[in-house]
C-alpha cells in the first residue's frame, strides 16, 4: 500500500469514526449526567464532544479532498 492510498483510507477512517461521535453523543450524555462533577457542566462537555466530532469530520474530509485529487 503506497503514502497516496494510506492517507485516503485514513481520511476515511476519520470521517467513520467523527460519525460515530455523533451518533454516540446522546447515550453517553446520560451517562455523563449521572456524575455529580459533571452535573453543571454539562454544556461544556456536550460542546466539547461536538467540537471533536466536527474536527474529526473536517480533517477526515480534508485526507480524503487531499488524496483523491
Amino acid at each position: 500500500m503506497d503514502k497516496k492510498n494510506f492517507g485516503f483510507y485514513y481520511g476515511i477512517i476519520l470521517v467513520a469514526v467523527g460519525l460515530g461521535v455523533f451518533y454516540r453523543i446522546p447515550q453517553v450524555m446520560m451517562q455523563v449526567e449521572t456524575i455529580e462533577y459533571f452535573s453543571q457542566k454539562l454544556f461544556l462537555v456536550r460542546s466539547s464532544f461536538y467540537i471533536l466530532g466536527g474536527l474529526l469530520l473536517l480533517a477526515g474530509g480534508i485526507r480524503i479532498y487531499k488524496n483523491y485529487k
